[in-house]
């Protein structure tokens, strides 16, 4: 897969809600406050987002990046967690994206290494 090179995209930073301190294969988080989340979750788009963690740590500069083959990856910058433990920066893919009202649940799979 080429993946999309990060960048600044031109929509607003949306806010995520992570329910674990960091993100795992199988793991997610829900996209809040998207105009159309049925919409994106059809055919997403680059966004910018501020992914809060539970332990309420947030990472403002994560990305969704979509590749032109529709392959879709989230971005994390290198953090460290409430308790201190210090997780790297990961390119995670997007397995799954699933409309939830006036959300979209975010599944990865297994991460890169950047």
């Amino acid at each position: 897969m080429d993946h999309p090179s990060p960048g600044s995209p031109a929509d607003r930073v949306h806010p995520a809600v992570c329910a674990h301190t960091h993100l795992f294969p199988g793991g997610s988080c829900r996209l809040r406050e998207l105009p159309d989340p049925e919409g994106f979750a059809a055919a997403p788009r680059p966004l910018g987002l501020a992914l809060r963690f539970s332990d309420g740590v947030v990472v403002a500069d994560a990305e969704l990046l979509v590749a032109e083959d529709g392959d879709t990856v989230l971005t994390v910058p290198a953090y460290t967690t409430g308790a201190g433990t210090p997780i790297s920066e990961r390119l995670w893919p997007v397995r799954k994206l699933l409309p939830d009202g006036e959300e979209v649940e975010v599944r990865v799979g297994a991460p890169a290494q950047l």
